[in-house]
């Protein structure tokens, strides 16, 4: 049996902890390891006891949420609330840091930024990176798949075997679209 790469396995772990976010807009989670362990875990939500975004909307300002913590500063924090250090450690983050985050990791001693999804990743913030001799590397989750829509697929599987049943075509076609844009299918 082929194990999972470390690489896979901690971004698995961040996009589990993404799960945890209370930010309707975007659900990141950040993972920091050293020597392949891992020191600390944030996801993107509000601060500790204030209202959730998932509760009462975002509040935004300037076209950002406001309201929520980002999974790395939330890793970040937790590493200096526990005193556990993070000069040399290296993030996973399930998507590209903002440029907020950015200068937090570097100044926080993270050597390489490992992330799965592009997300407007700011050019200002690919700069800094690169003067503080921060890696960053794309490492996309291939290995497993964490389905984030498996209620909507369960429920429209079962809707789809009732019409089957009924043999109603024009319900038919506007499941058909709908499974389209869930599963991502081409047309």
């Amino acid at each position: 049996m082929e194990r999972i790469s470390w690489n896979q396995y901690f971004m698995a772990q961040s996009h589990l902890l993404a799960l945890r976010s209370t930010c309707t807009r975007l659900m990141v989670g950040a993972t920091i390891v050293r020597d392949k362990r891992i020191i600390a875990g944030g996801y993107n939500g509000s601060v500790s006891g204030d209202v959730h975004c998932v509760d009462e909307g975002c509040y935004v300002i300037d076209g950002h949420c406001v309201r929520t913590v980002h999974a790395e500063a939330n890793a970040l924090l937790q590493c200096a609330k526990f005193g556990v250090p993070t000069e040399n450690a290296d993030v996973y983050v399930t998507h590209f840091p903002c440029l907020q985050c950015t200068k937090q990791l570097i100044q926080s001693g993270i050597r390489t930024v490992f992330y799965a999804e592009d997300y407007k990743n700011h050019p200002y913030a690919i700069q800094l990176f690169k003067e503080a001799g921060v890696r960053t590397e794309k490492v996309e989750l291939d290995y497993l798949a964490l389905d984030m829509n498996y209620k909507e697929k369960t429920s429209l599987i079962t809707e789809l075997l009732q019409l089957v049943d009924d043999k109603n075509s024009s319900d038919v076609a506007a499941l058909k679209e709908k499974a389209q844009e869930l599963f991502h299918l081409t047309r």
